[in-house]
């Protein structure tokens, strides 16, 4: 299945896929990222995966830099957009021209802390449990819904570094599994509930 991979930053998630891409069933046709310093394009480039970039700070507004990255996703007709740390907030209008197709990855325990920096949030609020979700891309930021989750404890003496370090291993484990459920033609959304085999999640 084609799949078209959007990140901002080192592209650790984006190794993991790379690595596991003929395992899950995925043919990674490109990917694009809105930082030209990301890691993640030198990994993508050493694994012979053409590299776009779309810079942000060069459009005077969302949606004209939705339309951009929409027209370099739509050069490969692509069967799932993954979002592999993209730290762009889409308009409605490009979630919906997505809609089903695009799964995002975030270091909660959704709903809770939707946003940024939420080892740090999760530690200075007193939660006992931190994690990661995986979910569907709708226009409402974070919110849309939610595929599976995987969680770790908050240990005493934790700060928002080794904090990190134990979500990011729970990543690597479950994004690659979301994924092949959705390349083996398993998972899919349907009346904004995310459906595995016919389950509703």
């Amino acid at each position: 299945m084609r799949g078209v991979v959007l990140i901002s930053g080192s592209g650790s998630n984006l190794q993991v896929i790379i690595d596991q891409a003929t395992d899950i069933g995925l043919d990674i046709s490109c990917v694009i990222s809105n930082n030209s310093d990301a890691y993640g394009l030198t990994r993508a480039d050493k694994a012979g995966i053409p590299c776009h970039v779309v810079d942000h700070t060069q459009f005077d507004s969302r949606e004209t830099f939705d339309q951009a990255v929409s027209k370099t996703i739509d050069q490969y007709s692509p069967n799932i957009i993954i979002l592999a740390g993209f730290m762009r907030i889409f308009t409605e209008a490009f979630a919906q021209q997505y809609c089903g197709k695009m799964l995002n990855i975030h270091p909660s325990l959704l709903p809770k802390f939707q946003g940024l920096k939420t080892h740090q949030r999760v530690i200075d609020a007193g939660e006992s449990e931190h994690g990661v979700s995986i979910h569907f891309v709708t226009a409402e930021l974070d919110g849309g819904p939610i595929i599976a989750q995987s969680r770790v404890s908050v240990l005493p003496g934790d700060n928002a570094k080794s904090l990190a370090e134990r979500v990011l291993i729970e990543e690597h484990k479950l994004f690659p599994k979301v994924i092949h459920w959705f390349t083996q033609g398993r998972l899919k959304l349907e009346n904004n509930h995310a459906v595995l085999d016919g389950k509703p999640l």
